[in-house]
């Protein structure tokens, strides 16, 4: 009987040293991610209408889930791009939304019509909906398709 409390004990620490152990690297790519790429900023959508009608860009949108495959890849690697960073910083307003935790999620998703993920929305200070991508954009697409825009 001690046996096997001993052997659950050790297999119970084992298995929360894993698991910290994992998590570690996401914090860390994700302060690495701020530094090169696109800066996101922590705002209320609302917030974000008000700074564009001031500055004259627009709203940048990633609209991803917590579960996404798709999603956590273009966080480590197009939006860390420090191409894509740039260009992103200077023109947008850039805002990370997830769909289903984030204050704003449900209503972004109903108003702009979000019914897969990554959606990447490009909104006016008007709340106008400018362009929509659906799906994972690799840094050539990404800039090709911003490269028109205002």
């Amino acid at each position: 009987m001690k046996f096997i409390v001993l052997l659950l004990t050790g297999l119970s620490f084992f298995a929360f040293s894993f698991r910290s152990v994992n998590n570690y690297p996401e914090s860390k790519e994700l302060t690495t991610s701020s530094l090169s790429g696109i800066k996101f900023s922590k705002m209320s959508f609302e917030k974000a209408i008000k700074q564009a009608k001031s500055s004259g860009k627009l709203i940048f949108i990633d609209v991803h889930t917590s579960w996404c495959g798709p999603c956590k890849e273009m966080a480590k690697t197009t939006f860390t791009d420090q191409e894509v960073g740039k260009v992103f910083n200077q023109k947008f307003i850039n805002l990370k939304i997830d769909a289903e935790q984030d204050a704003d999620g449900p209503m972004i998703s109903k108003a702009y019509t979000v019914s897969a993920y990554p959606t990447l929305l490009f909104i006016n200070g008007e709340g106008k909906l400018v362009r929509k991508l659906v799906g994972k954009q690799s840094k050539e697409k990404l800039l090709a398709a911003v490269s028109s825009m205002k």
